[in-house]
């Protein structure tokens, strides 16, 4: 896919990950859907770069959870755009908890957010991928999908969920609309772990340092503008997982 020109929605690209996605999108000339929930200031502020690099781009608030709110963010993109081309599906919340004191709500939160979200996204951008020239879509999943981590269960059986997603939609959705899947490992410092331990997990690895939001920006670049590529998912974690 040349995606110079072509309109691609960001979610969750308000800050850290999905702001280096819609910005690595921006630079490649695309026009950009900026999705966020609760981060406003930061969407104002990715806004203002995504325009600065020359190409359209708006910022729509929506909780992606809900059916009726995720109709209306595409709705919205719709009436400025008038097409969709790509989907990222970036949002996405990661809980540490020890299993025996996962509740119910804590459940359904984190499955509706990173599950159940990305279906309800990729549900209304097929429909309009579809009606016009096709498209691309890539689930943000995460190296927790491929491996339990049992004081992150909940988050680990929903990125598992997005991988198979992933994997069903690119059958589903063939031959129009393409779909693919990126598994970061450690691309972005947790919020409560200090700087030295983040060093201390970056040798560790057999690249011996951690990534950025922009090494998952490039590979779904990459994963969009490779069209023999579908129903794949592509691991960044500098070796992680092998060690």
């Amino acid at each position: 896919m040349d995606l110079k020109g072509k309109v691609g929605l960001v979610t969750g690209a308000a800050h850290r990950v999905g702001r280096d996605i819609a910005l690595g999108l921006a630079r490649e000339g695309m026009h950009v859907v900026i999705h966020y929930n609760a981060s406003v200031e930061a969407a104002e502020h990715t806004l203002a770069e995504i325009k600065a690099l020359g190409v359209e781009a708006i910022a729509v608030k929506a909780d992606q959870s809900q059916a009726t709110e995720v109709q209306a963010l595409f709705v919205a993109a719709q009436a400025r755009f008038d097409r969709l081309d790509v989907l990222v599906n970036s949002a996405a919340i990661m809980e540490r908890k020890p299993f025996l004191d996962i509740t119910e709500a804590d459940w359904d939160r984190v499955l509706d957010i990173n599950l159940k979200g990305p279906f309800l996204c990729a549900q209304q951008a097929a429909h309009r991928m579809l009606a016009g020239e096709g498209g691309a879509i890539v689930n943000i999943a995460d190296l927790a999908g491929l491996e339990p981590w049992p004081v992150y269960a909940h988050h680990s059986v929903s990125k598992a969920g997005v991988i198979m997603l992933t994997k069903v939609m690119a059958l589903a959705l063939a031959p129009t609309i393409r779909v693919n899947a990126v598994a970061p490992g450690p691309v972005a410092k947790p919020v409560n772990w200090t700087h030295e331990r983040w060093l201390a997990h970056a040798a560790k690895l057999p690249l011996q340092r951690t990534g950025s939001g922009q090494d998952v920006a490039d590979a779904v670049v990459f994963l969009l503008k490779s069209d023999f590529i579908t129903g794949e998912v592509l691991v960044v974690d500098g070796g992680s997982s092998l060690a």
